[in-house]
């Protein structure tokens, strides 16, 4: 088995997609945590209004995928499929 280690920025463009992460973000951790083979989870933020520095780890390939196919259906992912992020991702 090999761990999915994902590491990154989550960038707002504007003070809407701020709100938004901030007003839903606090359930996203909460469920993600929560997940069969979630690791570690952390979203915090950064020094750069509307930034958040990601880290996630999962124990393999399998609960990644399972966490992916979850958020794609969340209202966390619906509402900020157009914030940029930039992550990059090991293991996978």
């Amino acid at each position: 088995m090999t761990e999915v280690v994902v590491s990154g920025r989550l960038i707002c463009g504007d003070d809407a997609q701020t709100a938004i992460v901030e007003r839903l973000l606090p359930r996203h951790v909460e469920l993600t945590r929560a997940e069969p083979g979630c690791a570690a989870f952390s979203v915090l933020p950064t020094s750069e209004p509307g930034v958040w520095a990601v880290d996630e780890t999962f124990v393999d390939a399998a609960a990644f995928r399972a966490h992916q196919r979850r958020v794609a259906s969340s209202e966390w992912g619906r509402m900020t499929a157009g914030i940029e992020r930039v992550y990059t991702t090991q293991g996978s």
